[in-house]
């Protein structure tokens, strides 16, 4: 039974993987800031025996740390960073009107959340079978798409995690660790919905993104993907 890792497993994406994954019968470490509002999370974990819940803040470093002490020696054949954070004030995301203390707040979770969790797992992907870690970014984050999507702290949160994304696969490709890089499109999640065009369906973004994860190799390693299998420019 292999083992996938989810980060902001409480809703949307990350709910998604949680139930797609456990309906194939992996064994699901879903993971979330506060596991005892997390209610129809913790109402599917006590429904599928395969599924355990843990805490974990990917903003918060010694929260990242706990979590990964709690699971010292399991392996992790997929690691899914999904957990992000955006905000609907846009007019204090755009040039002009800054919210620098928010800015920092989005870097935090969306570019250094999914570095540390990545850096404190690393040794329970080392013993997985599969060897995978998975960022869910956005196409948002390229230096040549979506360049008219004005609101700095999203995108620039996004474009410094591709390439840290780039840096991780050239430094574990010795290691046999694969990563890959996806948007999932414009979904119609919470955050999804902040903006206008939300039109990809939770269900089909996740069986997407996992298809690409399923079908990554060390050949294909450091790729940024769509979740319909398009490959994006960086």
């Amino acid at each position: 039974m292999p083992t996938v890792l989810i980060t902001g497993a409480n809703r949307g994406l990350g709910l998604g993987f949680v139930t797609q994954y456990a309906g194939e019968g992996w064994r699901v470490i879903a993971s979330c800031r506060t596991p005892g509002e997390a209610e129809t999370l913790g109402r599917f974990s006590a429904e599928n025996g395969q599924v355990s819940v843990v805490q974990m803040d990917v903003s918060d470093h010694g929260s990242v740390d706990a979590c990964a002490a709690q699971l010292t020696g399991q392996p992790i054949d997929v690691l899914i960073n999904n957990a992000g954070i955006a905000s609907d004030d846009f007019a204090h995301q755009m040039l002009g009107g800054f919210d620098f203390e928010n800015w920092e707040a989005i870097l935090r979770t969306n570019t250094l959340g999914p570095m540390k969790v990545s850096e404190a797992l690393l040794s329970n992907i080392k013993v997985g079978a599969q060897k995978k870690i998975a960022v869910v970014s956005s196409t948002v984050g390229s230096l040549t798409q979506m360049n008219e999507y004005p609101i700095y702290p999203y995108a620039t949160s996004k474009a410094a995690l591709n390439k840290g994304i780039l840096l991780m696969a050239e430094q574990l490709r010795n290691d046999g660790v694969s990563v890959l890089c996806l948007c999932p499109g414009h979904v119609k999640t919470d955050m999804g919905l902040k903006a206008e065009g939300a039109s990809v369906e939770v269900v089909d973004a996740v069986a997407g993104m996992r298809d690409e994860i399923s079908n990554l190799t060390m050949a294909t390693s450091g790729s940024f993907k769509r979740y319909n299998g398009e490959t994006i420019s960086w």
